[in-house]
């Protein structure tokens, strides 16, 4: 099993309130339980968002297409200490300020692994340009910069070929007006 699966993730409520903590694999068991976590969105400065392919080997949702990083803070670990950490270790980016836009809940099973996702989800976008510096294989298939545009009609004529969060993602960055 990877070992990220050993990892820890803090247990919420439906408010986000801290109340527990279980292994990364024990809170993706269905019918899974509700757990902290972020998704990154990076954006260029001509405002393409830059996307990655999850790489074959994940436990949940191999090689969708879902927006630059996503992850789990430790128990009682900031949000975007953590969001920045996993920047650096899956694409090799590093110093990007991240600011946060917005949170939803989601839950959704992988048919393919019968895993289960079911998080509270801190949506965070910072500006970058340029390409990931250190793509790690085991984390990331490919990346790819998407105009927006592009990307919501994709999502509404090929949902199967992204994350399951990924509109969520999107919508809490475009609400935001950042």
């Amino acid at each position: 099993m990877n070992t990220r699966e050993h990892h820890l993730v803090e247990l919420v409520g439906t408010d986000g309130s801290p109340i527990g903590e279980t292994t990364v694999d024990e809170a993706h068991r269905a019918p899974g339980r509700l757990h902290r976590a972020f998704s990154v969105l990076l954006i260029s400065p001509d405002g393409r968002l830059l996307l990655q392919q999850r790489a074959a080997v994940k436990t949940r949702f191999a090689l969708r297409w879902a927006n630059t990083c996503c992850g789990h803070p430790t128990p009682g670990e900031a949000v975007t200490e953590a969001a920045g950490r996993r920047l650096v270790e899956e694409l090799g980016v590093t110093a990007v300020p991240l600011t946060e836009v917005g949170v939803f809940v989601y839950q959704a099973g992988d048919p393919d692994s019968g895993r289960v996702e079911f998080e509270y989800d801190h949506v965070l976008v910072g500006a970058f340009s340029g390409e990931p510096s250190a793509v790690d294989p085991a984390e990331v298939a490919a990346v790819e910069w998407v105009a927006p545009d592009e990307l919501t009609v994709a999502l509404a004529r090929s949902p199967e070929l992204y994350a399951p969060w990924l509109a969520g993602v999107v919508d809490a960055w475009r609400s935001s007006g950042r």
